[in-house]
């Protein structure tokens, strides 16, 4: 209750200082359907942008001007409307959400020279690095043991709630879906579609954005200067999924578009993105962003989410220090940290009680757009590591809830302290005996 309260005290304070021109985004779940709204929104000049929740028909982002353009303003404001109206059930601010700020890679001189390992290795039907496959992270989780023992490869969906991803990637092509773009509301979740033009962005947590100082694309000569054209200022949704098709490579891949190229998103495109992947049958979520705030409609799609059988998966963010973020913090999240080659908690790793394991973060190498090759620093290059192994678990139970897959990850390796269970073991995660 005092979560909710606080939520609409900060609506409402939103709405007193807003000058009369400008006009905020609400999340406004009823009964069921329009109609609600409607019956407010001639009054209040408010307009409904798009449902949220697919056929579900409950949830809706409405753009409200504040104050004034409707025959109430003078007299009550608009959110106060909304939330008495019959068949409103509750009135959320459409906040910004925002990718980890990532920990700062190393300068290239300091890159273990394994992560230039070049070398040509067929990996289901693509050409790859040696490096990609053979990389220290593959070998700390057990992904080879776990291959041989079991051969498991992935037979799922995983969705993937990011800046989408390249789909001419030649290594992830043929187990790519279409996806969906959020932001501009179309099919597809083409990452290359909306690179900014300017070449040396920055992260600002005041609107969301992230630049690539934690990213080294490996076949250019050096990190900062990724020699123009299509390499600047992309956000990691090819990456993240290029460590999911690591783990788990013939498991389809589900690109859902909710952030720009930038790393700048919003609630309203996260909740969408998750109610999408349930109606189309993702059986893992993973989701590689952070968000300070507790939000009730975020809640309510993760358990919707998890009564359909999805697995949901996030990273903790990396401001290195004992926090709740979310959807990390939530019940039905696998909140997973960042580990270094010493299975100790990476310095920039965020930690408390959200973090239910670890898995390795520090210098991954995995897909870039355009055919390149990169390697990440931060949690978000861990989570799908956990995301990836959900996958394999269900594919050996032929069935998983988000309670088998977490029980399952849990069984994991000691690690330093603030990593929960400790760090990812794919093998133990598939058969709790098989411990080393």
């Amino acid at each position: 209750m005092k979560i909710k309260i606080a939520l609409v005290t900060l609506i409402l304070a939103s709405v007193l200082v807003a000058p009369a021109s400008a006009q905020t985004r609400l999340i406004v779940r009823t009964t069921g359907g329009t109609n609600p709204i409607n019956a407010v929104c001639w009054l209040l000049n408010c307009k409904i942008q798009k449902g949220l929740d697919g056929s579900l028909n409950q949830l809706f982002l409405v753009s409200v001007p504040l104050p004034g353009g409707g025959l109430l303003s003078s007299l009550l404001n608009p959110v106060t409307v909304l939330l008495n109206a019959p068949g409103i059930v509750d009135v959320e601010l459409d906040h910004p959400l925002q990718f980890p700020a990532q920990q700062t890679a190393p300068p290239p001189g300091n890159y273990p020279s394994g992560l230039y390992n070049r070398k040509p290795v067929d990996f289901y039907g693509a050409t790859v690095w040696e490096s990609y496959v053979e990389q220290p992270a593959t070998q700390i989780i057990g992904l080879d043991t776990a291959r041989q023992d079991y051969g498991l490869t992935g037979s799922g969906i995983v969705a993937i709630i990011d800046t989408g991803v390249d789909p001419n990637q030649p290594v992830l092509q043929s187990v790519l879906l279409p996806g969906y773009n959020f932001i501009s509301n179309q099919s597809g979740a083409d990452e290359t579609q909306d690179v900014p033009q300017q070449s040396d962005p920055t992260y600002d947590a005041q609107t969301g954005q992230v630049g690539q100082s934690t990213v080294g694309v490996l076949n250019q000569s050096t990190v900062g200067v990724l020699n123009g054209g299509g390499y600047t200022a992309f956000g990691h949704g090819t990456m993240t999924a290029g460590i999911v098709h690591l783990v788990a490579p013939t498991a389809e891949i589900l690109p859902l578009k909710a952030f720009n190229a930038q790393g700048v998103g919003n609630l309203s495109d996260v909740l969408q993105a998750i109610y999408y992947a349930v109606a189309h049958h993702a059986n893992v979520l993973s989701m590689s962003f952070d968000f300070p705030q507790y939000s009730g409609e975020m809640a309510r799609a993760i358990n919707w989410a998890a009564t359909n059988g999805v697995v949901s998966v996030a990273s903790v963010g990396n401001d290195g220090i004992q926090t709740q973020v979310w959807p990390a913090a939530l019940s039905n999240v696998i909140g997973v940290g960042s580990s270094n080659n010493q299975n100790q908690r990476s310095t920039f790793s965020n930690y408390g009680t959200m973090v239910w394991l670890g898995a390795p973060g520090e210098g991954i190498v995995t897909t870039y757009p355009w055919g390149a090759w990169a390697a990440g620093w931060g949690t978000s290059f861990a989570a799908p590591f956990v995301a990836g192994t959900a996958d394999l678990v269900r594919q050996m139970d032929g069935v998983t809830t988000q309670t088998v897959a977490a029980n399952a990850v849990s069984h994991a390796q000691a690690s330093g302290a603030n990593l929960g269970h400790g760090v990812l073991y794919v093998p133990a995660a598939l058969n709790p005996w098989q411990l080393f």
